[in-house]
């Protein structure tokens, strides 16, 4: 088997590779220097020329806040750029993956979303246009995965693991957002279950974040700085307090049963994630 990989530069892109290179699949990684996917051109040229039997598309505009005033591009990279992949994979009868998001969701109420709730209302520009890309895949590919996931967090980029690390260099106090409830993502767990993923013929839209409680980011920033033994204080807020630019969903609940319905190993915990990837990053010295 032969499967090509975008974005592998990001967190989610890098892992993967590496998961499919260490079980010897023959891989091939591009990111917007090898193919840039906005460029319909170059998308078919090179998807073609390497004639993959799976195509995982991680690659991304995933600045949610600059989205709002950068409707155009982040439109072209999400949607266009999702919509050129789907076409060549059409054409050379080939699985395709497409990573989505918890913000395709309006974010009511507090029951857990279920991967085939419909989307109605995505709260802003990046939710929307990873939906749009939602659409083009189900539209044009048969043998397609759509995989949604949340809060992600690796060793290969920015995160909110890395980002309070940060703030607790120059900090003793912060105020983190507590109204807004979901789970984890770790890429190296997330890896390994989109690889077993793509190895089968289960296709489908699917939920996917490490296993454990709901929580929110206020959970998540006192869970960080206990395991990384740092003092702090953490003051829960209220979104509205924290006034981010592009609004975020309150209810990022995400029911992930399908996964073992349809015969995959669900994530560890993401707890236990957590643990593993503060240890990874020490040992690197970050």
């Amino acid at each position: 088997m032969k499967v090509l990989v975008t974005g592998v530069k990001g967190q989610l892109g890098h892992d993967v590779k590496n998961e499919l290179m260490t079980r010897g699949i023959e891989t091939v990684g591009v990111d917007v220097d090898e193919m840039d996917i906005t460029d319909e051109t170059a998308v078919r040229e090179v998807i073609v020329r390497e004639n993959p039997d799976a195509v995982i598309h991680c690659a991304a505009w995933t600045a949610v806040d600059a989205a709002e005033d950068q409707v155009e591009k982040c439109t072209l990279v999400n949607v266009k750029g999702t919509e050129n992949i789907a076409k060549v994979c059409k054409d050379l009868s080939c699985k395709m993956m497409y990573i989505s998001t918890d913000y395709v969701f309006d974010g009511k109420g507090t029951r857990p979303w279920e991967p085939d709730d419909p989307v109605t209302e995505p709260l802003n520009v990046y939710g929307l246009t990873k939906y749009q890309g939602e659409v083009a895949v189900r539209s044009l590919v048969d043998r397609h995965f759509i995989v949604r996931i949340a809060w992600v967090f690796g060793k290969n980029g920015k995160n909110f693991v890395r980002t309070m690390l940060k703030l607790a260099e120059k900090y003793h106090r912060l105020t983190v957002v507590n109204d807004q409830y979901g789970t984890p993502t770790y890429t190296y767990d997330l890896a390994r279950l989109l690889v077993d993923m793509i190895l089968t013929d289960s296709y489908g839209t699917y939920h996917a974040t490490n296993e454990g409680d709901y929580i929110t980011w206020y959970d998540f920033a006192c869970e960080i700085f206990r395991q990384a033994g740092i003092e702090m204080e953490v003051a829960p807020v209220s979104a509205a307090e924290y006034a981010a630019k592009a609004k975020r969903p309150e209810n990022s609940r995400m029911n992930r049963n399908k996964l073992v319905e349809q015969g995959f190993v669900p994530l560890p915990d993401w707890k236990d994630a957590l643990r593993r990837y503060l240890r990874e990053i020490a040992e690197q010295g970050e």
